[in-house]
């Protein structure tokens, strides 16, 4: 729950509204540094417009697949690949995350802001099936805010929010919506101590971390031989 005053929170909308930024592409740097350098076949669960595919075929020795139920933005993200040099190696398919992935294995399986729209630890199940033996699983999730960590961080992220929204829109003359934006969106239902428990129940050795921006980020290996 916010303590700003609704005249305050008015004019943050307004403000964010003329200087719109991806909160989730912000993390896509960092989400590759967690994987090996150069891999075989990725999966992007909920891959939105593709940005994050089109990012992990860069390193791919083999082919990468992003998956969205949004046919609408598997649509636009074909348009947005068809010009682009590893255009060939990356394939967006409209599909139901937990019941039309094609079997892997997977080198690495990634999902940013997508698990909550989904049964969370049967997905976490479903993803450690898809994996290989010694892939890597990253995913940036949301959870509710509860309890003084998240309202802490929920205070921090204000201000470094409205800094990163002028940075990344400065010598801009009218705002641009970034594409991913225009995804579907949903508000997460579970608390992050809930989210931990069941990361570390279904994946035992994940590693799950708060992050600034109302997220939180799961790196979890596959043992070799399972």
């Amino acid at each position: 729950m916010t303590i700003l005053p609704p005249a305050v929170l008015r004019a943050l909308d307004r403000f964010h509204a003329a200087r719109p930024w991806d909160h989730n592409a912000h993390y896509h740097p960092w989400l590759v540094r967690q994987l090996p350098r150069r891999y075989g076949p990725a999966l992007d669960v909920g891959c939105g417009s593709g940005d994050l595919a089109r990012l992990l075929a860069g390193r791919s020795t083999s082919a990468v697949l992003g998956i969205d139920s949004d046919p609408a933005i598997i649509d636009r993200a074909r348009q947005l690949t068809a010009p682009a040099a590893q255009a060939a190696s990356v394939t967006f398919v409209a599909v139901d995350a937990m019941t039309g992935v094609p079997d892997g294995p997977y080198d690495v399986v990634t999902c940013v802001a997508a698990v909550h729209h989904l049964p969370y630890a049967d997905a976490l199940a479903l993803f450690r099936r898809l994996l290989a033996p010694g892939g890597t699983l990253v995913v940036v999730g949301l959870a509710r805010a509860e309890g003084p960590v998240d309202r802490l961080l929920g205070a921090v992220a204000v201000p470094a929010n409205v800094v990163m929204a002028w940075l990344k829109n400065r010598g801009r003359r009218a705002a641009v919506r970034p594409v991913a934006m225009t995804a579907r969106t949903r508000a997460a239902e579970m608390g992050y101590g809930e989210v931990v428990r069941e990361a570390r129940r279904v994946l035992p050795g994940c590693r799950v971390r708060r992050r600034l921006f109302w997220r939180y980020t799961l790196v979890w290996r596959k043992p070799e031989g399972s």
